[in-house]
């Protein structure tokens, strides 16, 4: 996978197009009151050292060869929900999100918050086997263990150490017999440091001021080949035993990691290569850039820079709107996290099917592979958990 920064060349972002719902939110201005706790973010309040962040959460996602709604394709994060026992989950309560998965768990009482993606890998449909099961119970097994993770009486849970025991409790479940799959997942403390770990070609991207501060490289073993968690069946390995040949099956201790600081109105998105394939990073922080400034979370200087607005938790709780969806549909719960969810997913589906843009994949098949005449997009499963950064207006915030 290409250094997605580097590329200069990319597919053109359509503006920002003002229904009833993101109208409303842009008119929702930020507002100088106190921190409230909200249901859906994770709350510092009981945490009395300064500065204390906040963080606010959502996850747009969408199978691919089906319709993008945003309305219903779109996660809300609920600290306060119990995180349900991964063996009794049912396939008919996954996210209508394909081979795709994430969750988000807060890390029981510590104010800590845990999210990530999954991507399982696709290879293994021509196994008889539904890459989904793996990647959604990975995901399931890492949110279980966040919530209930005790931290007076355990090491510290970092963002690698939660990807193990996913792995490890995805391995052991009996009702799995193969599958794998590429990871990111990160840790978000109400100190503000952000720990991650990323194996694979999904990854994040930490935006700040109008600018990518960060983000990940993608790592693969070749063209197309990203690094990924395996569960491989004995049949399978003894197969390859007689005949010759291997299974990809790198593990946790093989992921990048790395730590971060966040500031207040910075936002953090994990996705996996639906989006990145489909969307440069500078594709993102135009998106992101457009809610941002539109909703008056982060606002324009007198000298032509940006700053974050005093207080932006307003635009981060949920409200549904007055006006209900068309056809009758219920009113839309929209916050400026679901907002950017849903607007980079989008985006990343009309780029995915878009045969005349060239993409970020296009840009490398045509590199490596340049008799291929690849031109486009690329048609996947889609899937970003979107993070928004509020501190605590308790002491005093830098005016940037």
């Amino acid at each position: 996978m290409m250094n997605r920064a580097d590329a200069v060349c990319g597919s053109p972002v359509s503006p920002l197009t003002y229904t009833t719902h993101t109208y409303a939110l842009a008119m929702r201005q930020p507002t100088p009151d106190a921190p409230r706790k909200s249901p859906y973010s994770t709350s510092s309040a009981s945490f009395p050292t300064s500065p204390r962040f906040s963080y606010h959460i959502a996850a747009s996602f969408i199978g691919k060869d089906r319709p993008y709604d945003p309305s219903t394709h779109v996660f809300h994060f609920n600290p306060y929900n119990r995180i349900q026992p991964p063996r009794h989950r049912r396939r008919s309560s996954r996210p209508d999100s394909g081979h795709d998965a994430f969750f988000v768990s807060r890390i029981n009482d510590s104010g800590s918050v845990a999210f990530g993606i999954a991507d399982g890998v696709g290879g293994w449909v021509d196994s008889g086997v539904d890459p989904a099961d793996f990647s959604h119970g990975f995901c399931d097994y890492m949110a279980a263990s966040a919530y209930e993770h005790d931290p007076a009486n355990s090491p510290p849970l970092t963002a690698r150490r939660l990807m193990q025991q996913g792995y490890d409790a995805v391995c052991n479940d009996r009702s799995l017999q193969a599958g794998g799959s590429t990871a990111c997942v990160g840790i978000a403390a109400p100190d503000g440091t952000l720990d991650v770990a990323n194996l694979g070609d999904s990854g994040f991207l930490q935006l700040r001021l109008n600018a990518v501060n960060a983000y990940s490289e993608p790592q693969t073993h070749a063209f197309n080949t990203p690094f990924q968690l395996s569960l491989i069946p004995p049949s399978v390995a003894a197969r390859m035993a007689a005949f010759g040949g291997a299974q990809l099956s790198d593990l946790p201790r093989d992921a990048d990691v790395s730590q971060h600081y966040v500031r207040h109105g910075d936002v953090l998105m994990f996705a996996t290569d639906g989006v990145l394939d489909n969307l440069f990073n500078h594709d993102i922080l135009k998106i992101a850039s457009r809610v941002m400034v539109s909703s008056g979370a982060w606002q324009m200087t007198p000298s032509g820079g940006v700053r974050v607005a005093d207080s932006i938790d307003s635009l981060t709780r949920p409200a549904s709107l007055a006006e209900a969806e068309p056809n009758g549909k219920p009113p839309r719960t929209v916050t400026l996290q679901s907002l950017l969810a849903t607007e980079i997913v989008g985006a990343a589906k009309t780029a995915s099917i878009n045969t005349k843009v060239d993409g970020p994949f296009a840009k490398e098949v045509q590199k490596y592979y340049p008799h291929e005449q690849w031109r486009g997009g690329k048609v996947d499963d889609i899937c970003a958990v979107v993070v928004v950064v509020s501190e605590d207006n308790s002491g005093s915030r830098s005016k940037l």
